[in-house]
């Protein structure tokens, strides 16, 4: 994400030629100067700012388990981290003064317009205050004048009333300065009225308001898109209450249209799954965790198992923990640097790998949209699924093209068919996969690579059918059923070959599915085996 940040800055500066500001040293005063006297417009040509800005906070769940509301946790890690990053100035002057930014009327430019009012207010308060001054220092210092107690009491009032207003606004600014968002919403919880205060939720959603509104500010400011990027970890290792909870915030904060957050949830399907069933979250998706996660994430990435060099990869880094082996660190640093060189010749192959997997997520894309392909008319009706599946396309494309190194093994179009095929019918996939693995393992060397899907699944189906009742949830995922026996038997005859070559780089597939299949069919097949006793006829040596 930081490399795509520095390319869209390096191609809207050369398509724009305006350098983004920062709120920092000079650009602080010139931020706060904005804050006070202008209001920000959205222009069209801000629409067009392609440069963005990530800004990472992570959120390890563990570390607020003890709490009693998780979620809120999370919302004060939220709030602590932008006030972190932007500075507590320029945010508590926006409580006070800030306008949150509305769009441009026509075909203006403008992007800031003057706040006449609060100016004139200004001017008035000073002219006011100016005056009442004089008066008083008329009626202390002019020698005929001083026995007018009226004048100084007229000069004394003038005074206190115009600059109470300014001391007013610097109280708010200070108020807002000492008092962060965090500590508000932390007072409110611990609260011993929390449970019955009325309105709690929409006081929480006014601050997150604020800041989202301080957000749009500070990118017109910044002349670039600004993101915050919440990585979400360690969610599994809590309780199931705190589970919905934390995914009812998360649901809360992307409500809005136009949020500019992105949440990146590192969990174990396995365990959050049963952890929302338990709860009350499930009332009305018939107590069912996978629809419930279908709901919410957008982009799913399934880790594969790790393969072989990737364990070497993690034995090396646990071996390079060890103190009495870190000079392979040392030769590692030397060996990198022996290899510079050699680097700048390998960027013009970087740069082609690009391009052919941007030539082959195009294609894939054609077929999605080409209405004359087969393809076209499997795609969901569900918007989520569908921006599922567009996500994923790429994803899968450049993980072949970096496994195969071959372009065009398997084709942009099968491996677009790939995709749909795991998002459509989750359950019955994981299942043909489920019975080619078992089929790996107990045959030291497999032929039937040739042998399609469909024939698979047909040949396992029956087992499949006994086994219904604990995969009721799973099953409930998949879609029509004619039509997975029309993909997979007329349309799209995948093989065993195919799916062993698609299967390392399928993100969008739950693994924990083809696990949990993978023991109960072992738990049945034990279960057949002891209750068929064995016939042996042994002959009494007497």
């Amino acid at each position: 994400m930081r490399e795509e940040m520095a390319q869209r800055e390096v191609a809207e500066l050369h398509r724009s030629h305006q350098k983004p500001r920062s709120p920092e040293g000079w650009g602080l005063l010139l931020a706060l100067w904005y804050l006070a006297f202008y209001k920000p417009i959205i222009t069209e040509s801000h629409l067009r700012r392609k440069n963005i800005k990530f800004i990472f906070i992570r959120f390890s769940a563990w570390q607020y388990a003890g709490c009693d509301k998780l979620w809120a946790g999370l919302v004060t890690t939220l709030c602590d981290s932008i006030r972190h990053h932007f500075g507590a100035l320029p945010l508590s002057v926006y409580h006070v003064m800030g306008t949150r930014p509305r769009f441009a009327s026509g075909f203006s430019q403008k992007e800031w317009v003057l706040k006449r009012g609060t100016c004139l207010k200004l001017w008035g308060m000073l002219f006011v205050l100016g005056a009442g001054l004089a008066v008083l220092l008329v009626a202390l210092l002019v020698p005929g004048i001083k026995d007018h107690h009226a004048l100084k009491v007229v000069g004394s009032a003038v005074t206190s009333l115009s600059g109470s207003g300014l001391v007013l606004g610097a109280f708010s600014v200070l108020k807002n300065l000492l008092v962060s968002e965090k500590q508000k919403i932390e007072r409110l919880t611990n609260s011993e009225r929390f449970a019955s205060q009325l309105g709690f939720m929409s006081k929480v959603h006014r601050e997150v308001g604020v800041l989202v509104d301080f957000l749009a500010f500070m990118e017109i400011f910044e002349r670039r898109r600004l993101r915050v990027v919440l990585e979400i970890t360690s969610l599994d290792i809590c309780y199931p209450e705190k589970v919905a909870g934390v995914l009812n915030a998360m649901n809360t904060l992307l409500s809005d249209a136009n949020t500019p957050f992105i949440f990146i949830l590192a969990v174990d399907p396995s365990i959050i799954i049963p952890c929302l069933e338990q709860t009350g979250c499930m009332k009305g998706l018939a107590d069912n965790g996978y629809l419930y996660l279908n709901r919410t994430v957008t982009l799913p990435f399934s880790i594969p198992e790790m393969g072989a060099r990737s364990r070497l990869q993690c034995l090396e880094a646990a071996v390079q923990t060890r103190e009495d082996l870190m000079y392979r660190i040392i030769t590692s640093n030397v060996e990198r640097r022996r290899a510079k060189c050699q680097g700048v010749l390998e960027v013009p192959s970087r740069q082609e790998a690009d391009a052919e997997a941007v030539r082959c997520i195009h294609e894939a894309f054609h077929c999605l949209h080409d209405g004359a392909d087969p393809l076209a008319r499997y795609l969901p009706t569900n918007s989520t699924h569908v921006r599922r599946i567009v996500n994923t396309i790429p994803i899968t494309l450049r993980l072949l093209l970096h496994r195969t190194g071959t372009p065009g093994t398997p084709s942009p179009r099968a491996a677009a068919a790939w995709v749909v095929l795991a998002d459509q019918w989750p359950c019955r996939l994981s299942w043909v996969l489920q019975c080619l693995e078992d089929a790996w393992q107990s045959q030291p060397a497999p032929d039937f690579g040739a042998q399609s899907l469909w024939s698979i699944f047909q040949e396992n189906v029956g087992e499949l059918s006994a086994l219904q009742q604990p995969l009721h949830n799973v099953l409930s995922l998949d879609g029509d059923p004619e039509l997975f026996q029309t993909f997979l038997a007329y349309d799209f005859p995948f093989t065993a070959h195919d799916a062993r070559a698609f299967l390392g780089v399928t993100v969008n597939l739950d693994h924990s599915i083809r696990h949990k299949m993978g023991l109960l069919r072992g738990l049945d097949r034990l279960q057949k085996a002891t209750a068929t006793p064995a016939s042996c006829d042994v002959q009494c040596p007497h």
